[in-house]
């Protein structure tokens, strides 16, 4: 039986860390770019007044498919890019790990504002951004069809989380990393 528990314990660590991570290693540029402006549509489809917050956001992140995979262990991975004046400004991977009750799968969308160029200098100029630790995100909850009202978000920087699908339901950034990675 303890054997079983290893192997099983093995392949779920596998399944959860190593192959999403290299699933989504293969993506280029382009093809990260294209899934990030299919992203931040589904976002103005979704929330009424995105493009206008996006336009006063000194700069943002999109995560066009974030995964998360877990039973009792899970980790979440996925990779996207920091658009600045709506050109991409570099490319980077989120990435969580947790443990507890879970069972299940899931993808989701993310976006995070920086609202002041402040909180985007203290963002690009890290080496391993910690969500909670290096930098806090108010995490916005918008159904489909609501409205940001930018005047009542007066925190720095700004987290939603959309286009939730899978048996897992999780709606936090805290613990999340979010590291700089090239791409060509």
């Amino acid at each position: 039986m303890r054997k079983l528990s290893k192997s099983l314990l093995s392949a779920i660590l596998l399944a959860v860390f190593v192959i999403p991570v290299t699933a989504l290693a293969v993506d280029s540029a382009a093809v990260v770019d294209a899934k990030v402006d299919d992203a931040i549509v589904n976002f103005g489809k979704e929330v009424d007044g995105s493009e206008v917050f996006l336009g006063q956001a000194a700069g943002y992140l999109v995560f066009p498919r974030v995964i998360k995979l877990g039973i009792g262990i899970g980790g979440e991975t996925g990779d996207g890019a920091l658009r600045v004046n709506g050109k991409t400004a570099g490319y980077y991977r989120t990435s969580a790990g947790s443990f507890g009750l879970q069972l299940g799968a899931q993808a989701k969308s993310i976006v995070i504002a920086f609202m002041t160029k402040e909180s985007l200098d203290k963002f690009v100029n890290s080496s391993g951004w910690k969500v909670g630790v290096d930098g806090s995100v108010a995490l916005i909850d918008l159904g489909a069809g609501k409205s940001i009202d930018s005047a009542n978000i007066k925190d720095p920087v700004v987290g939603f989380i959309f286009g939730s699908k899978g048996l897992m339901y999780n709606l936090t950034l805290e613990g999340t990393k979010i590291t700089k990675v090239e791409r060509k």
